[in-house]
């Protein structure tokens, strides 16, 4: 186990509480310490829930580690059973008390309550928070739905719709409030009913009768891929593997959807497809201004994999770098590098992808909220699109990820950081002109056409140092470098020069004069070196 100022995941009880939070009927009891109660805040501050999570914490002390903590977490599942009145309880241990080895599943099969129990085995050295969820989510279909031979389904009436489940939304979960209700729209225009959302919204008596859809959607694989495949061998559904984010993918999935439900595909995409703006930016001239642009792509797997993706193909970006910390999905992650000719990032350590944005010298970083802090140290712009996110990123408004009306919410989300980049760098170039200084009164408003008072200039004018002289390099400095990779020095007025360039492409024009004198074997960068180099690489 390593100690780190900061953690992409949680431990795997927080994935039990994501699952137990977002389901209806459902409470868990956590055999935790005191000082394992955090994770109240993660629904009421970050997620912003009207009600805290049904979680009822044991909170022993330590001086009850001398005494019968299994008792105390006895007592704790009665008070919660006869408080809340649940339809089915989870039961698990927190990281600090599975030290204990008090046995929480055994314990609330010895009390006897009156509502289904099932025990969830969570190993907190081993495992992380999304593993955490996947496993509770499992617990709970194993516990709930029966198998193929032993189910006794309603059989269909003629007239009734092919119908599926939508499997993998969670609380605290990345815009999957809004992609669920996004994606069940885009099902229904193509005569598609949804059986079961689940875990979000669903009871348990919604999770035993996931038998009666022809199919299930895997929105989330790192939540609902185990359960998904489960299901598929008891109960011999189909289950879906394309993640329909981006217009690319929401299209391969509308044609595998109407593939596992016998409609035509051709049909069923014209039924679907409206409404998304991107195709059109992409085919626009606005769009050339940032083609090419270089994009550092790390997140969880389904959400890194996708945006590198719509990326790449949809907005005519580079991808220099894509990485995940969900080690379960590694290896899809691996086959997307793959395909863009980068290698594959796969850990756990926000040191690790720091270093790693720093080498690739990305214009674009697309990440968590740890990218979002890494990246504003760099001065790069960013976007988030995946968990660990703030509040910011639980926006009241309609913004899902998936399907035609998530590819514009892409669409924005991509490229406003670089035109809002573009936009900054202009503000800066022209600080010093007279309409736009910091002491000049707003154009609109008047006051002498929008310049500023004269009295005000002069002030200004008084007040401002006069610039110091920049030393000019001597013919020394100019001479060629010694033998030997020596990175060659800035002038004063060359790295001025170099500041008037706009920051998503600072980096490259810096890049490109540094090996343009490296080559010439020279130690300083002029001003006339730079512009030696930009007409060397306009050539």
């Amino acid at each position: 186990m390593k100690l780190t100022v900061w953690t992409y995941e949680a431990p795997p009880h927080v994935g039990a509480m994501r699952v137990a939070t977002a389901m209806e009927g459902v409470h868990y009891v956590l055999h935790a310490p005191q000082g394992d109660t955090y994770a109240d805040l993660l629904f009421t501050m970050i997620e912003r829930r009207g009600k805290r999570p049904p979680v009822t914490y044991t909170t022993f002390q330590a001086r009850d580690l001398g005494a019968d903590t299994a008792e105390i977490f006895k007592h704790a599942a009665r008070d919660a059973y006869e408080r809340f009145d649940p339809e089915l309880m989870l039961v698990g241990a927190s990281c600090t008390a599975e030290l204990l080895q008090d046995d929480p599943g055994g314990l609330a099969r010895a009390l006897a309550l009156p509502c289904p129990v099932v025990p969830l085995e969570l190993p907190s050295y081993q495992r992380k928070e999304n593993w955490g969820a996947a496993e509770t989510f499992l617990a709970l279909v194993r516990a709930l739905v029966r198998p193929r031979e032993e189910a006794t389904q309603t059989p269909r009436a003629p007239d009734a719709r092919v119908s599926c489940n939508l499997l993998g939304a969670t609380a605290l979960g990345f815009r999957h409030r809004d992609d669920v209700e996004e994606i069940t729209r885009l099902l229904a225009r193509i005569g598609i009913a949804v059986n079961v959302v689940a875990p979000l919204t669903a009871r348990a008596r919604d999770i035993a009768r996931l038998g009666d859809a022809d199919f299930n959607v895997v929105l989330y694989p790192e939540i609902a891929g185990p359960a998904a495949r489960h299901l598929e061998r008891i109960l011999r559904q189909p289950y879906t593997r394309t993640i329909p984010i981006g217009v690319n993918a929401t299209r391969d999935f509308v044609a595998e959807v109407a593939s596992l439900a016998g409609i035509d595909p051709a049909r069923a995409l014209a039924d679907a497809e409206h409404g998304s703006r991107l195709p059109w930016w992409s085919r626009s001239v606005d769009s050339n201004y940032l083609t090419g642009k270089r994009v550092f792509v790390f997140g969880d797997a389904t959400h890194a994999i996708a945006a590198a993706r719509v990326a790449a193909e949809e907005l005519g970006f580079e991808v220099v770098g894509l990485g995940t910390y969900a080690r379960e999905l590694a290896r899809e992650v691996r086959e997307a590098a793959a395909r863009y000719g980068v290698e594959p990032l796969i850990t756990d350590d926000y040191l690790e992808v720091e270093d790693a944005i720093r080498a690739a010298a990305p214009e674009l970083v697309l990440g968590t909220q740890m990218e979002r802090h890494i990246a504003k140290r760099l001065g790069i712009g960013c976007a988030v699109i995946s968990a660990p996110v703030h509040v910011q990123d639980f926006p009241a408004r309609y913004a899902p990820q998936m399907g035609f009306e998530g590819a514009n919410v892409l669409f924005d989300t991509f490229v406003h950081p670089l035109v809002m980049g573009l936009e900054e760098h202009l503000l800066t170039m022209f600080r010093e002109d007279f309409e736009f200084n910091d002491a000049a009164p707003p154009s609109h408003l008047g006051h002498g056409g929008g310049h500023a008072q004269p009295h005000l200039v002069e002030t200004m004018e008084r007040a401002a140092p006069a610039p110091e002289p920049a030393p000019s390099p001597t013919l020394a400095t100019l001479e060629p470098a010694p033998a030997g990779p020596v990175a060659p020095v800035w002038a004063p007025d060359a790295e001025k020069e170099l500041g008037k360039i706009p920051f998503f492409v600072r980096g490259k024009a810096r890049r490109n004069t540094e090996s343009f004198a490296r080559e010439r074997g020279l130690s300083v960068i002029s001003l006339e070196t730079i512009y030696d180099a930009k007409a060397h690489f306009s050539r």
